[in-house]
């Protein structure tokens, strides 16, 4: 099976174990589930779950432990991605090609579901304790409360919201693209780590590797703002420039954004190389995310 293949097969997966955590659009809040159950299966490439469970299983994971955090992540992501598409954040009516939540459903029920979202999130997450109750698990959850919060993904969202029109340094833009962006990337891999039983010392250099996959991937995106189109990202281009933000492009140049996304993930690579567990799969996948075109 070609990598193509295999990760064709792997993301029908997560899309179906998606489907099982989802609620049922019943009741007088059904428009709120209506809500949530558009924002999750409006596409995407599952990029969270999919590398918890290949981490998960590069350490040697198995059973089912795994799968309520791995609805939870996506769930955490794409909450995300509808308040950040709101009016008072980057205003965006396209999001993976399609009509943005808000867009749909209004400005306060864009709102609701992203708190909705991460509500279900950790509730989803809270059920694979009747799995297995063990400290592992509960070191998971652990992670995946830090790294969405103040100390990860909100953290850097609030300086990238503060800095808006502003000149930004070097070290700040840094400091952003690695919480509001490398966080959740790091909780996915490390909370599969965890899970599947990998040493303290193997958990924080998969906390390396992903806050690296997560940084080149950021700047990837900045390069996919300025040079790829709307049909071929799914959502409008030159969105930062329009809300006057710093970008790694616009701070560094397209040349030197390019040097280092290959610079940054090779790194990311090596780290990982040096781990006694492999994972093809996971390698490619990797590669195949900071040389995308959408």
């Amino acid at each position: 099976m070609s990598f193509k293949e295999e990760l064709r097969t792997k993301t029908e997966e997560i899309e179906k174990l998606l489907m099982a955590y989802l609620p049922e659009e019943t009741g007088f809040q059904k428009t709120v589930l209506e809500a949530v159950n558009y924002s999750v299966l409006a596409g995407g490439k599952r990029l969270r779950p999919m590398l918890m469970k290949e981490t998960y299983q590069m350490f040697g994971g198995q059973g089912k432990v795994v799968e309520p955090f791995m609805a939870a992540m996506e769930m955490i992501h794409t909450y995300s991605l509808v308040h950040d598409d709101l009016p008072a954040m980057d205003n965006d009516e396209y999001r993976r090609g399609k009509k943005t939540t808000h867009a749909v459903y209004g400005e306060a029920m864009g709102i609701l579901a992203g708190d909705a979202l991460l509500n279900l999130a950790f509730e989803t997450a809270a059920g694979a304790f009747d799995i297995e109750t063990s400290a592992r698990t509960a070191k998971a959850l652990q992670i995946l409360s830090k790294k969405a919060g103040i100390y990860g993904m909100i953290g850097g969202q609030v300086v990238d919201v503060e800095s808006e029109g502003q000149p930004l340094s070097r070290e700040k833009l840094d400091f952003i693209y690695r919480l509001k962006t490398s966080a959740l990337i790091e909780a996915a891999m490390m909370v599969g780590a965890v899970l599947a039983g990998a040493s303290d010392d193997e958990v924080e250099t998969i906390e390396h590797v992903a806050n690296d996959v997560g940084l080149a991937f950021q700047i990837q995106d900045d390069i996919l703002d300025v040079t790829s189109t709307l049909e071929v990202l799914g959502k409008p281009i030159h969105s930062d420039d329009k809300n006057h933000k710093t970008t790694y492009v616009s701070l560094e140049g397209l040349d030197k954004a390019k040097k280092d996304v290959e610079e940054i993930s090779e790194r990311a690579l090596s780290t990982l190389a040096s781990l006694n567990h492999k994972n093809a799969f996971l390698e490619e996948l990797i590669r195949m995310l900071i040389t995308r075109e959408k």
